[in-house]
């Protein structure tokens, strides 16, 4: 068993339930019944929806049905783009918006209502909002976020990648803050009645699968141990740790971020390894199984957001992070909109020698100095003392460092941060960028008046190494094994804790009603089996999540050297 044990997966994929995924326009159209019928296809905006209504006009022509198409976009109300966005706070910051509040119904002074088809035909209805239309039949055709934002990034010519902007330009703060909050309410809201699901990311030959059987899939991964498929973006600071050790191919020449479970982008594989399959949003799972994948108390208090995330940050062979904090709770809540906030944790997974850590403020530390420091990097590039105000720590491997919100941080060049934190992630409030330049030459941007709103200047100090790097506390022990909370503040709603198998060593846990997250940290992996059966091997570095539902299980410690399995969970209620 240990000699077949695999390496790293990038695409770990699940069998449907009761269905099949296909493949192409002319398999979908067979699925349909008889005419006439309004067909509604909705999904994002960064789908080339022309392209689409095209190849899908043409598919049922060749099946004999008579097409009409309504492009939905061509409805929206003049400005409609407007009325989504939230208006920033403080007034003209061009960096961070609130998240929008919107409907995908505001596009419209009145929601179209088209007239039937005559005969056996077909109205074919495309474009985000499609649903709206009160259709016969409703298709999501989805394309991950993933590639929305990397057009907008690599200044990919947009089709229409901003909802209600067609033909501008892309803009990754709308995209953010404004389009997908209400495209994923959107889709979040008609989940339940899809009748097929349908993946653009080979827009020749689209796969897809039943409304039902998606269902029927996402209901059975719910109850047992389950991964999202990972990726890896490119940033000024980023490193060659996951492109050497892990086999990702860089975008732009490095893997700097690394999304093992970010779960607003997150998506899980569903088809056999050998054929079509599609990519659905995890979210998915927590809209209609909450329950299930988060406990009963979880749910109650963050609803259908899932609230821990697990990502890496690559600095082997790169650069150091931004120095940077997150929004405390009331300004989080008050000022983006966001109901809770981005506490985080590093846990250093790999580290060159030297490598460190900056976290926290030192003893005598002066925010106005600071500030003022702050200000002359960035109007006249003189280097910032950064260690003159935050302390500095050695990238010891294992260690973990708490970063609950309002607290100085940056990961400092030739680590390999594993990042357990809560959802939120699109809040980092910058202070210096060690004065980097983009490829264009320019400085990246520093909203820096907001990291000093939100800058906790009461831990400092020795109470910095104590509270927030801590020692391992052994939780309970058992034969080659133990657990271990290896950090927690009363602050942070979520506890890491540490598994330490022995080889060949098992140990039983139990969700006990709220999910758990595990990553192997340390070691060749790890076998989960559940009480029902189930069994799902976890390599190295590899995350997965383990429903509320799952109840019982057990892990057994793959490879001949000490394993260590890195655990999250929801300890606040």
């Amino acid at each position: 068993m240990q000699s077949a044990f695999r390496t790293y997966d990038p695409d770990p994929s699940y069998g449907p339930v009761e269905g099949q995924v296909t493949a192409g326009w002319p398999a979908a159209v067979a699925t349909l019944p008889a005419g006439p019928l309004v067909l509604s296809v909705d999904g994002p905006a960064a789908a080339d929806w022309a392209a689409l209504a095209g190849a899908l006009a043409d598919g049922l022509r060749s099946a004999g049905r008579a097409v009409e198409l309504l492009d939905i976009r061509g409805r929206y109300a003049p400005g409609a783009a407007a009325r989504l966005a939230a208006a920033p706070v403080p007034a003209d910051d061009p960096f961070f918006t609130p998240l929008s509040t919107a409907r995908v119904a505001d596009l419209f002074d009145a929601l179209p209502r088209p007239a039937r088809p005559g005969g056996d035909g077909v109205l074919l209805v495309v474009g985000p909002g499609a649903a709206l239309c009160e259709p016969d039949v409703l298709w999501y055709a989805d394309l991950p976020k993933r590639y929305a934002e990397s057009a907008v990034a690599h200044g990919t010519p947009p089709v229409g990648v901003n909802l209600g902007r067609d033909g501008e330009a892309g803009d990754l703060v709308r995209l953010f803050y404004t389009d997908w909050p209400v495209l994923d309410r959107h889709r979040d809201a008609i989940a339940g009645r899809i009748d097929r699901w349908i993946d653009l990311q080979e827009p020749d030959a689209p796969a897809s699968l039943d409304g039902a059987a998606l269902r029927r899939t996402l209901a059975h991964l719910a109850r047992g141990p389950v991964r999202t498929r990972p990726y890896f973006n490119s940033t000024p600071w980023g490193g060659q740790w996951a492109a050497s050790e892990l086999g990702f191919t860089p975008q732009a020449g490095n893997t700097a971020l690394g999304y093992e479970l970010i779960a607003p982008e997150a998506g899980v594989l569903i088809g056999d390894a050998d054929g079509p399959r599609v990519e659905v949003p995890f979210q998915l799972l927590c809209v209609l199984r909450p329950q299930d994948m988060l406990g009963e108390q979880v749910h109650r208090r963050f609803g259908t957001s899932f609230p821990i995330r697990f990502d890496y940050l690559d600095t082997v062979g790169g650069g150091n992070l931004s120095l940077h904090c997150h929004p405390r709770e009331q300004y989080m809540r008050e000022v983006f909109g966001w109901p809770y906030t981005q506490h985080e944790t590093y846990y250093v997974t790999a580290s060159e020698p030297g490598a460190r850590v900056l976290l926290g403020l030192t003893e005598d530390a002066d925010p106005d100095v600071m500030r003022r420091q702050v200000q002359e990097a960035i109007e006249h590039g003189t280097p910032m003392p950064v260690e003159q105000h935050v302390r500095s720590h050695p990238a010891t491997v294992g260690q973990l460092f708490l970063i609950p919100a309002g607290t100085p941080h940056a990961s400092g060049a030739g680590n390999l941060v594993l990042e357990v934190s809560a959802t939120p992630y699109l809040y980092s409030l910058r202070f210096y960028d060690w004065l980097r330049k983009d490829a264009a030459g320019a400085s990246r941007p520093l909203p820096y008046e907001h990291g000093f709103a939100n800058l906790d200047t009461a831990r400092r100090g020795e109470d910095v190494t104590k509270d927030l790097v801590q020692q391992p506390r052994t939780l309970r022990t058992g034969e080659g094994c133990r657990e271990e909370v290896i950090g927690a503040l009363p602050e942070m709603f979520y506890a890491v804790h540490r598994l330490v198998l022995a080889p060949d060593a098992v140990i039983d846990d139990d969700t006990a009603g709220r999910f758990h997250i595990l990553n192997v940290a340390a070691g060749r992996g790890a076998v989960i089996e559940t009480h029902d059966g189930r069994t799902h091997t976890l390599a190295f570095a590899e995350t997965i999540t383990v429903p509320a539902a799952v109840g019982p299980y057990r892990i057994r410690s793959v490879g001949p050297d000490e394993v260590h399995v890195v655990k999250a969970l929801v300890v606040e209620p």
